[in-house]
């Protein structure tokens, strides 16, 4: 299934997910957004529903809006990025990775962020950028024919995620430019965080 790559439709699933968390609960929203393979960090990194099953919703939840979102050029892969606040007052800012399924819908590959003393500050727009397409994603150039058949990989949103033994962790995605690839987003927390 071919798909635009429409930062639109992810800024549109974050409201989404913001909304039923405030509506059904905050794990419960991160529960039935969650893709099977989703990661989250508690400091360590988790494999999401397990974690998530575990967790009883709060008696309210974080509240978050995106700020930015970046987007592949064969619209499966996406990153948002924006502040949030507890109910406490307490803020902060997250990073949110989304892959499209099988049906099309947006789902959270990976979930990130931070406390700030104070939040980022909010575009008076929220923003998408689509990364520019490569010619060949493939590595090693078009499927041989032992290879699968499908679409090629698309690299022109790509993204890391790594935690230190101390539990720093750093989230990195990086977009292709058309020459290069620049880093969108780079996500840094130090341990104890």
């Amino acid at each position: 299934m071919r798909y635009q790559p429409d930062p639109s439709s992810v800024i549109a699933a974050e409201i989404a997910f913001n909304r039923l968390a405030q509506e059904e609960g905050q794990w419960t929203a991160f529960r039935e957004t969650a893709a099977d393979d989703a990661v989250m960090f508690v400091p360590d990194q988790v494999l999401a529903k397990d974690w998530l099953k575990k967790q009883a919703d709060p008696p309210a939840s974080v509240s978050w809006s995106p700020s930015i979102v970046y987007v592949s050029c064969d619209g499966r892969l996406a990153a948002s990025t924006g502040n949030w606040k507890r109910p406490d007052g307490s803020v902060g800012y997250f990073t949110t990775l989304w892959r499209r399924d099988k049906k099309g819908r947006w789902q959270w590959i990976l979930d990130h962020g931070d406390t700030l003393a104070s939040p980022r500050p909010a575009p008076e727009f929220l923003s998408g950028k689509v990364a520019t397409c490569k010619r060949d994603a493939r590595p090693g150039g078009p499927p041989g024919p032992d290879q699968a058949q499908g679409p090629p990989r698309d690299e022109s949103l790509i993204w890391d995620a790594q935690v230190a033994p101390d539990k720093s962790r750093r989230v990195t995605v990086r977009m292709w430019t058309g020459d290069a690839y620049e880093t969108v987003i780079d996500d840094q927390v130090k341990a104890g965080s």
